[in-house]
């Protein structure tokens, strides 16, 4: 999978989350850093949980997290394996389909637009149509080995 590029400057601040959701969005605080880097371990992956824990070890977290209750619906680093890049990000199969993951990318693209970016990139983004859509985000040619190439494997 190719990177992406996304054009901060076209953001709205405006993010419409939906009013009847039950969940909340919002950064992890150190002592929850073992439960959400855990949690994603879980879910998805040990590389993509190295990653969080970087995210998480920083002030304020790289990370925002959907919360319902107690329980972690997802989650989204950016600024993380090199700055300037959002992810990884993934939302828990059974909570998929309530725009968790867009509000979450969102939410992430408008920190880094608050930062000073102007361009974020989406490194081996995944679902190419959902990013193209949700924030205009354009294909960056011949980035198929990117900057993950030569990463170990083990």
């Amino acid at each position: 999978m190719g990177d992406l590029l996304v054009p901060l400057y076209r953001l709205s601040a405006d993010v419409k989350a939906d009013e009847q959701k039950t969940y909340t969005i919002r950064r992890p605080i150190p002592p929850e850093k073992h439960i959400v880097v855990d949690w994603v371990r879980k879910h998805f992956s040990e590389k993509w949980a190295s990653e969080c824990e970087v995210a998480c070890s920083q002030t304020p977290a790289a990370c925002l997290i959907a919360v319902e209750g107690n329980k972690i619906l997802g989650f989204a680093c950016f600024n993380v394996t090199y700055l300037n890049f959002f992810g990884p990000t993934g939302v828990d199969v059974e909570a998929r389909g309530k725009g968790i993951g867009r509000e979450l990318l969102l939410l992430s693209l408008l920190e880094m637009k608050h930062m000073g970016y102007a361009y974020a990139i989406i490194g081996g983004a995944g679902p190419v149509s959902f990013y193209q859509k949700t924030v205009g985000a354009i294909e960056i040619p011949d980035s198929n080995d990117g900057a993950y190439k030569g990463m170990l494997d083990g």
